[in-house]
């Protein structure tokens, strides 16, 4: 951590626009390094509930349609302006190119005019700092990152260092949240309908079965869970016993399988984020692991700007270079660097 941050770097603007929330934030850094988030204003697209998961063009008319506005909101509730950022952040990948490209451009347009250093930033370093925010948090430790995009285990020896343990072999846990609620007509996004049907579910009803028993790594799969629920619903299981078993099932299998990396790792400290964190049944289960388990605050567990700018100022903090203006969008972009 550098111990002195030039001043005029003091507020960080952030935005990430990589699927279908239109998100931007500002966050204070301290001469210290300390972080402050001062706004998080995120724009949740409506208009894909329709079709049961994101249509790629929807998307990126909506964020060009709302990414000034939210914006302009992000500044207000921040209590500052444009002239007062001294430096910008967007995410560069993965997600829709684009959805991406709409913040990205944007967020270097912005960088260009006040003059001041922009930083492309990863979608999932960003999930990674957003638990920064909850206190003082310094490598080593794991992450997990488990959202409708994404399921990641990262090892992190040091502040900016990323070695990855596992990751899903098909679909990540928060598709599967979404895709079982749509058969079982509980709504989308998923992954709310299901935990709140699943308070109201028997989660011994439908016998489902472990991913990848046995396996000496510590990757994940749903896929199978996706079958067995869909032959439970074929076979009349009632829609909030599906919700609590599949909820059950997943979450233990995300625990069971973080647990055992912790333990192979050495590490006792755990990051926890994406929009799965939010869940509840989740949290409970990771409490009751004896680990120190940190989840990102209210409004930082899905997709949004101030992890974004988070994740720009922990940049900023190492003393990372600026990135240049030419540099594109990627779909696909490993976070991974050894």
């Amino acid at each position: 951590m550098s111990a002195a941050t030039p001043s005029h770097y003091r507020l960080i603007l952030g935005i990430d626009t990589s699927c279908d929330d239109t998100g931007v934030g500002v966050v204070e850094l301290a001469p210290d390094g300390s972080l402050t988030v001062r706004s998080n204003r995120v724009w949740s697209q409506t208009v894909h509930a329709r079709y049961g998961g994101v249509m790629p063009e929807l998307a990126s008319r909506e964020h060009v349609e709302r990414i000034a506005d939210i914006t302009t909101d992000a500044l207000e509730q921040a209590g500052v302006s444009l002239a007062d950022i001294g430096a910008v952040a967007a995410t560069s990948g993965p997600g829709l190119v684009g959805a991406l490209l709409v913040g990205l451009m944007y967020g270097k347009g912005l960088a260009q005019a006040l003059d001041v250093p922009f930083y492309a930033a990863h979608h999932l370093e960003g999930h990674i700092h957003a638990a920064a925010a909850e206190g003082d948090l310094h490598a080593p430790y794991l992450a997990l990152v488990v959202s409708g995009g994404h399921t990641h285990l990262f090892d992190v020896p040091s502040e900016g260092q990323y070695v990855l343990v596992g990751a899903t072999k098909d679909d990540a846990a928060g598709e599967a949240f979404d895709k079982i609620a749509r058969l079982a007509g509980l709504g989308y996004p998923g992954g709310p309908a299901i935990s709140d049907a699943a308070t109201r579910g028997n989660p011994d009803a439908v016998p489902f079965k472990e991913p990848l028993q046995g396996q000496k790594g510590f990757d994940f799969s749903f896929s199978g869970l996706k079958t067995a629920a869909l032959l439970a619903h074929r076979a009349g299981a009632k829609p909030e016993d599906l919700a609590a078993s599949f909820q059950r099932m997943a979450v233990q299998f995300l625990v069971k399988t973080t647990v055992r990396a912790a333990d192979a790792t050495g590490r006792d400290t755990v990051v926890v984020s994406g929009g799965v964190a939010a869940n509840r049944a989740l949290r409970e289960a990771f409490a009751r692991t004896g680990l120190n388990v940190v989840f990102p605050g209210a409004g930082l567990n899905t997709d949004n700007g101030a992890m974004i700018a988070l994740a720009g100022a922990a940049a900023l903090r190492e003393g990372r270079r600026a990135s240049p203006l030419d540099g594109g969008a990627s779909a696909y972009a490993p976070l991974a660097n050894a």
